[in-house]
């Protein structure tokens, strides 16, 4: 399987990254959209997610803020990363917006996305008005450097 195969590149959410990998963002409060499910998630939420169906992992983190570990969220999107090579992964908060979109500006700065411009680079490509707060600005701005 390619990464261009892993997703749509027109479906819901779906953003590529430079690499070519297609990541998909979505917001837990909403319905699964349609097409293939995820083979990997990797969820931003404060308390522990539904059950789904799929291999997941799920980082602390509250709504508005920042994740309680930065080396655990470093680590669960440095995997999340690596899967999105051979695997259809998502990404989500509860309202897709905010956590999704500062841990998908996180995963193009791993991607090569300089990070003064991942936060651009989200919401040209994902979603306008994601990457919420000032501090996960910043944090984008600090990532990977901040580990």
């Amino acid at each position: 399987m390619t990464a261009a195969a892993t997703w749509d590149p027109d479906g819901p959410g779906v953003m590529p990254l430079p690499s070519g990998r297609l990541v998909r963002g979505r917001g837990l409060g909403r319905p699964l959209p349609p097409g293939p499910r995820p083979d990997f998630g990797l969820y931003l939420v404060g308390k522990r997610p539904p059950e789904m169906p799929w291999e997941t992992l799920w980082v602390r983190w509250t709504d508005f803020w920042l994740p309680s570990s930065h080396t655990a969220a470093r680590r669960a999107l440095g995997e999340a990363w690596e899967r999105a090579a051979v695997e259809r992964v998502e990404l989500a908060c509860q309202g897709g917006r905010g956590r999704t979109g500062t841990a998908l500006a996180c995963l193009a700065t791993i991607d090569g996305v300089p990070a003064n411009e991942a936060v651009a680079y989200v919401r040209e490509h994902y979603r306008e008005g994601a990457v919420e707060m000032p501090w996960q600005k910043h944090y984008v701005r600090r990532f990977p450097a901040s580990f």
